[in-house]
Order: structure tokens, then sequence, then C-alpha cells
């Protein structure tokens, strides 16, 4: 009698889990779209300087991260032994067959648009996580009235002596707000050319890999119903192939051309 292979362990598995963990990652895109958006406020970086603790200090979200980078691993594991089994069941290049007649130049090439959202993240996080957790990020002190709401901030390169990373009190009628200034560290990593075109890049490379993995995704699943497959097109296409790529994609254009 043999033996079943274990389901996590089956291409199928493997195609379900990266499935699971690729949409994860596309919820995580929306929520995160959303927060870095306090980046073009009007507010000396008010907004975006406490956005950025609650991100980092907030229990169930510290929770959610951790499941987030571990998504990131296992989908770029699985994606890479799927893709190392293909080439070695289909040695042979296609000389008889075209394959490329019925696929598309996205599913062709999710192993290279792949690789360069994996160098992107790890350069993403080394400029501005790690540096914000460990690193030199700045900190800003901002002082507002409470009565008129006019504000002021004082900007410091070290970390000044009374500060202990985050705090806010009243002072006389002035809310303080003392906390690292990660606004500042990203107009600054954003004055970088190469810095700069390389997140464009990341996020061109971003629209063409959520436009076939996002349907690719779904139909794994089994939602591939022709009532609503075209919604789902619709949404991997325009939402995550378009809107969601170029929200990113404006924040290092806007530091770089405007601030």
């Amino acid at each position: 009698m043999s033996k079943s292979k274990p389901v996590l362990t089956s291409s199928l598995g493997k195609k379900l889990v990266m499935s699971l963990t690729g949409l994860f990652l596309c919820t995580f895109l929306i929520v995160h779209l959303i927060g870095n958006f306090q980046l073009f406020s009007d507010d000396l970086g008010y907004s975006f300087n406490n956005y950025a603790y609650f991100m980092t200090h907030f229990t169930p979200i510290k929770v959610t991260s951790y499941l987030l980078y571990a998504s990131i691993i296992i989908h770029a594991v699985y994606a890479l032994i799927l893709t190392i089994r293909n080439k070695a069941a289909r040695p042979i290049e296609y000389n008889q067959y075209d394959g490329k007649a019925n696929s598309t130049w996205n599913s062709r090439n999710m192993g290279i648009l792949g690789t360069i959202l994996l160098v992107f993240i790890v350069t993403h996080m080394q400029n501005f996580w790690f540096q914000y957790k460990f690193g030199t990020t700045p900190y800003v002190e901002y002082r507002t009235d409470i009565t008129t709401g006019d504000r002021m901030t004082d900007q410091f390169d070290e970390t000044p002596a009374t500060y202990t990373g985050y705090r806010t009190f009243v002072d006389n009628g002035i809310e303080v707000v003392q906390s690292k200034d990660l606004y500042r560290q990203v107009a600054v990593t954003f004055q970088n050319p190469v810095i700069v075109f390389f997140y464009v890049l990341a996020m061109a490379a971003l629209s063409f890999h959520l436009i076939h993995g996002f349907q690719s995704a779904f139909q794994t699943l089994g939602f591939n119903h022709r009532r609503y497959i075209g919604v789902l097109r619709a949404i991997g296409v325009w939402g995550f192939g378009v809107l969601i790529p170029i929200g990113f994609a404006l924040m290092p254009l806007y530091f770089f051309f405007l601030k």
C-alpha cells in the first residue's frame, strides 16, 4: 500500500500555502499603504511619527508583524522550491511547443519579480525598521498649543538625555510629544536618487507580481467560477496591480521632488 504524500509537502500543498500567505501579504499592503499616507500630512511629521510608534509598540500589531515576517519567508521559500521543481520536471526547453502562447509575461517571470521584491523588502527594512529600532533615527519634539492648535518642533540628531523613546504630556497648556523622527528619516533617505529609482522599480515589479499572483491565489483556492472571476480579475489588476503600487511609488517621488 502506497503512502500518501503529506499535504503541506506536496506541490498542491505548497501552492495552497503560497496562496494563503500571498493573500495575507495583500491585506498587509492595504493597511500599510493607508498608514503610510500619513507621510503626506502637512503637520511636520506629527501624524506619521505617532503612527510609527503605535505600529511598533501596540502588542496585537507586534504579534501580527511576526506572522508577516513568517509569511514573507514561507512565501519566498515555497516559491523557490516550486520553481526549482518545475524546471527539473521540464529540463528541455520548448522546442516543439511554444509554452509562451498560453502564459503571460507575469507568470513566466514571477521568480524574477519575486526576487526584486525580496531585495526591496530587505532594503526597506534596513533603511527604516532597523534604523528606527536600533540605528540612528533622529529625535523630534512637538509642542502644540492646546487652545490655538499652533505647533512648533525641535529636532535632534542625537537622543536628548531626557528622552525615553516616546513620551507625551501637557505642560502649561502645551501638549508635548517627544519621539523618534522616522518622518525625517524617510525624508532624508528619499533624497538619494538611487534609492528612489530602486523603490519605483520595485513598485513596478510589485504591480506585475500582484496582477498575476492575486488572481492565481484565488484560483488555487478554488474561487474561479465565471460569476465572480471577472470581479477578482478587476480587483487584482486595478486595485493591487495599479492603485497600490502607484500609492507606494508616490511616496519616494513626493520627498525627492517636493521636499
